[in-house]
């Protein structure tokens, strides 16, 4: 599970490109119980979502023209330099840096093989999210890809990850986990596009879950805030139950309530 140990290759920060930061705002804070607090004068707009007092995801306004509203999940390294290198080498592009981010780290942007956006950090002042796992806060990091055979060697070059392939449903789900982050320590899966996505032509994409408390009454008000559903409530044995979403500018992630570990 995600914790807060962030070893190199864990998902350790997420951020929301919206075309409207206030609406966003709103929808999130409602949905989650999320406030929001700038990053100051010179952050361009960009500021974080709290829960409490804790960090549990940014959000910033869209700087690319024709960029549609998504989420970005983040990996640690120690080095992003060294990781854009990897990146290249390994067929990925390099999407923006790496960058300084005043004294809170370096960041970069990459593209993987297949198309799917993401990105890394590595931590200065600023070491990742204050809160993950628990009801409100992000829980598991998923890559949906049209080639899970480009993706799944990509990804072992860049990071490391562990890989175990298990079967679910007609389907073979990989689930992830970092090199060094001890017994389950699974951060996230990789699996295939579905047919209806491939027919909407959706590419490749990392898709963010969050823990609620309850998934039912995540989604009714997810809708009633003019979010969609992107398909049904699906209850996975061991694992728990779980719904994918678009909020209401269309940025794509799950909520999920989980078992209790063991059940």
């Amino acid at each position: 599970m995600l914790t807060t140990e962030f070893v190199p290759g864990a998902p350790n920060w997420i951020d929301l490109g919206s075309p409207d930061p206030a609406a966003s705002q709103d929808f999130y804070g409602r949905l989650f119980g999320w406030t929001f607090s700038t990053a100051g004068p010179d952050a361009g707009g960009y500021g974080f979502f709290r829960l409490g007092e804790r960090t549990v995801a940014a959000l910033g306004p869209l700087t690319e023209e024709g960029a549609s509203a998504a989420w970005t999940v983040y990996f640690r390294t120690d080095d992003a330099e060294r990781t854009a290198q990897l990146v290249t080498r390994a067929g990925g592009g390099v999407h923006f840096g790496p960058v300084d981010v005043f004294t809170a780290g370096w960041m970069a942007g990459f593209t993987d093989p297949t198309g799917a956006r993401f990105a890394v950090w590595q931590p200065g002042s600023t070491k990742g999210l204050e809160a993950v796992t628990e009801t409100g806060t992000l829980c598991w990091t998923e890559l949906h890809t049209t080639g899970p055979e480009l993706a799944k060697p990509f990804y072992r070059a860049v990071f490391d990850w562990l890989e175990q392939d298990v079967p679910f449903g007609d389907f073979t789900y990989t689930v992830i986990s970092p090199t060094g982050g001890g017994t389950d320590s699974s951060q996230g899966g990789i699996a295939a596009l579905v047919d209806e996505d491939l027919s909407a032509h959706t590419g490749s994409y990392w898709l963010p879950y969050f823990e609620v408390a309850d998934v039912d009454t995540a989604l009714a008000t997810a809708l009633e805030l003019g979010g969609q559903a992107r398909g049904e409530v699906v209850e996975e044995p061991g694992v728990g139950r779980f719904v994918q979403l678009t909020d209401p500018h269309g940025a794509a992630f799950s909520v999920i309530t989980s078992l209790p570990a063991g059940s």
